[in-house]
């Protein structure tokens, strides 16, 4: 799939969701990607998980950390998985991405008692 291979050795993608009024919210985001579906870890009661549990159609671009998009917009669906063999998985992936960064702030979050979540996002065709 031609548009999944712009994320090929990307950090970041850029995730845009939409509040209940329909005004846009950007947010660059690391991410995973195992076959055809793409993963996002973040905080369980971060605005983005809030906003797709409403609407689940996202928009998402590779970008630079600063959100400057590096490749173009592709629609996709997405929403939260709660599934532990794939919370296993993806954490696994992020690990062999971003190594001892990922730990880093993985440490950080359990220190505060943060909960994760896992956002699956598939394409849409």
């Amino acid at each position: 799939m031609k548009t999944l291979e712009q994320f090929e050795k990307q950090k970041y993608l850029n995730l845009e969701t939409f509040r209940k009024n329909g005004q846009s919210m950007k947010t660059p985001v690391w991410f995973t990607q195992a076959g055809q579906t793409i993963y996002v870890l973040t905080m369980a009661n971060s605005g983005k998980v809030k906003r797709i549990r409403n609407n689940g159609w996202v928009n998402i671009a590779p970008c630079k950390m600063d959100g400057k998009l590096t490749g173009t917009w592709v629609q996709a669906q997405a929403r939260h998985v709660t599934d532990t063999e794939i919370s296993t998985t993806v954490d696994r992936l992020l690990d062999k991405k971003y190594g001892l960064l990922k730990k880093i702030f993985q440490n950080r979050r359990s220190n505060e008692n943060a909960q994760n979540a896992i956002l699956e996002i598939i394409i849409a065709e």
